[in-house]
């Protein structure tokens, strides 16, 4: 492999991706259960299934023959920090570090820059407070073109660094207002509500997309995969695409799995219920991929 990193796009062939298990991010049962009231979890997951449920999950990623990179234990890092997604932004120049909406989870830029920079991936840029930018609002339309949430983990401050930032590597960035949804201390991330699956076809909740934005993608002639009421709190909405029309989803979510089927997507699933569900991050918030084809 001659090219070590590069990720403008959410929906090519995964190469490389990080990842942290629950035995390095939960720690332990104890740990969980003072921690997840704090972060808002859903429920406190329960140790030993989450770290059976995250080796199945493993096990799957493992079968698409990717590089999986993990990230070790950390006493100044949440239990959120088994989402590895929201700290960074990968471009093809190297690794933005984000500052985070999350008062808790303001220590996980530093973590994952002291891993990149011992495999010598560079990190070219950080957002800086008052700024704020979160992993889960970027979405790279095509590979010169970012849409980015606006809401509580994301503001316009953090939009126009990290537009100074990627200059090199963009031609556009079209911010994307988030509405209130359940509040500042739940998650909405713009991929709450939209997952690439291929450069022209999303599983989207189209109630929670801007009339604006939902046209842009339309006008772009993408296809939408809408997930229905009743599978958006299953986070049927959050899929991850391990390479064009074939991705990873939680189980439970039959009417958006057959959609993708009938959309010629091969779908692999996996048990979210405690280390997806109980933290409200599904297989994209889990995984950075740093290397994409």
């Amino acid at each position: 492999m001659n090219k070590k990193f590069g990720c403008q796009s959410m929906s090519s062939k995964i190469q490389r991706v990080l990842i942290k298990r629950p035995e390095s991010a939960y720690l332990n049962q104890s740990n969980i259960d003072k921690q997840a009231d704090k972060l808002n979890y859903y429920g406190k997951p329960i140790f030993d299934q989450a770290v059976k449920d995250y080796q199945d999950f493993y096990n799957v990623l493992k079968g698409f023959d990717i590089d999986i990179h993990e990230l070790p234990s950390n006493d100044n890092t949440s239990i959120d920090s088994i989402y590895t997604h929201d700290p960074c932004i990968v471009s093809n120049s190297g690794v933005i570090l984000c500052s985070m909406g999350k008062e808790l989870r303001k220590t996980e830029p530093k973590e994952i820059s002291d891993y990149f920079t011992s495999i010598g991936i560079p990190i070219v840029g950080q957002i800086s407070a008052p700024g704020k930018v979160e992993g889960g609002d970027v979405v790279w339309i095509d590979d010169r073109t970012l849409a980015v949430g606006v809401g509580y983990r994301t503001n316009m401050q953090g939009i126009h660094q990290l537009k100074q930032i990627l200059s090199n590597d963009i031609d556009e960035i079209i911010p994307v207002h988030l509405p209130h949804w359940t509040g500042s201390s739940d998650c909405l991330h713009l991929m709450s509500n939209l997952s690439p699956i291929d450069r022209d076809l999303y599983v989207t909740y189209s109630r929670l997309l801007p009339v604006e934005f939902r046209e842009y993608l339309l006008e772009r002639k993408i296809d939408l995969i809408e997930v229905p009421d009743n599978e958006y709190e299953s986070m049927g909405c959050n899929v991850l695409a391990v390479a064009p029309r074939e991705v990873l989803m939680l189980s439970g979510n039959p009417i958006t799995e057959q959609s993708l089927i009938d959309a010629g997507v091969a779908v692999h699933l996996y048990d979210g219920s405690e280390i997806s569900i109980k933290g409200a991050g599904g297989p994209t918030c889990l995984t950075r991929p740093f290397l994409r084809e």
